[in-house]
């Protein structure tokens, strides 16, 4: 951390970075937020907006535009600003030109000094992590997607409306990537505890019939669902990467599934993917790596293999 207070910068001002910046005041989580994009007026009137919901809240959070340059000493750096997909589309199909766009946001940042940690919530977000890190040249735990966190987010809230429980009571982990590919280790899904199948073993009375993969269709699915009723989403990626920020800076060692490098892990190297991650201070400090199933497995390999035919896509953008 290189400054007394706690900075968090957000490049672009749409929907996705003004709901994260309303989300980092509200919650009191830093001392300033800095608002960036390349539309000065858009991201000026959104800091006029949110200082004056401050009145109203627990703490001063501090809101102002800002440049590149004045990178130099921000802890946290999101990057929210991209191409979003259009009906038709995968997140995938937007990757040439957000692409550029983390080019262009990366370069002049990293010019600053900037020394900070980078959030990556643009989407492909495992392919845009990717290439933020090789453009960065930053260490591999400085460098985090948002990649399956907001997706375990529709998980748990799915299977806690089956079960009749708090979502907050589900442990699972979505992983792999955040698109049409995404996995589920079900094997590894707890309920307080207790493992889900045996939940839905147990008592057919009340959980019914449960279909597994319709279940993952249903959560890869969901951003599409919101999407097609209000025209995009923001409150649930905004609240993932705020959570994301809060184990950082406050070096809770949390375990977040977020987009982060493989060297071994899982199988898999030089990529970014869904997994558990401890959260703290230093960034991405460790993967927790669980134990799936030969069916799991086959999954996953599926996810990972779709992450790497994209990946290698983009290599021309840091290899110039």
């Amino acid at each position: 951390m290189k400054s007394s207070k706690s900075k968090v910068a957000i490049v672009g001002s749409g929907l996705v970075g003004s709901s994260t910046a309303f989300s980092l005041i509200t919650q009191g989580v830093c001392d300033e937020v800095l608002m960036i994009d390349i539309n000065e007026e858009k991201a000026a009137g959104e800091v006029r907006d949110l200082r004056n919901s401050i009145q109203y809240l627990d703490r001063n959070v501090h809101v102002k535009t800002a440049t590149y340059a004045d990178c130099h000493d921000v802890d946290i750096l999101v990057i929210t600003a991209g191409a979003p997909p259009k009906p038709g589309q995968s997140r995938l199909d937007t990757l040439d030109m957000t692409a550029n766009i983390a080019k262009s946001i990366v370069e002049p940042v990293m010019a600053s000094g900037f020394d900070g940690i980078f959030i990556v919530v643009s989407n492909p977000v495992d392919i845009m992590a990717y290439l933020v890190y090789k453009l960065s040249g930053l260490p591999k735990n400085q460098v985090i997607g948002s990649g399956s966190s907001v997706d375990t987010a529709r998980l748990t809230n799915f299977i806690a409306d089956l079960v009749d429980v708090d979502p907050r009571s589900v442990y699972a982990y979505a992983m792999g990537e955040h698109g049409d590919s995404l996995m589920v280790p079900w094997s590894t899904v707890t309920i307080a505890g207790k493992k889900f199948l045996d939940v839905i073993h147990d008592n057919p009375e009340i959980v019914g019939d449960v279909d597994l993969a319709e279940l993952v269709t249903k959560t890869t699915r969901e951003g599409w669902e919101i999407y097609n009723r209000k025209g995009t989403t923001y409150y649930g990626i905004a609240s993932a990467c705020v959570g994301i920020i809060k184990a950082i800076l406050f070096d809770e060692n949390k375990i977040i599934p977020v987009s982060t490098l493989l060297e071994g892990e899982y199988g898999e190297k030089d990529m970014f993917a869904g997994v558990p991650v401890i959260l703290n201070r230093q960034g991405a400090s460790d993967i927790l790596e669980i134990h799936m199933t030969e069916d799991e497995q086959t999954k996953w390999q599926a996810s990972t293999d779709m992450i790497k035919e994209f990946t290698n896509k983009i290599r021309h953008y840091y290899q110039e």
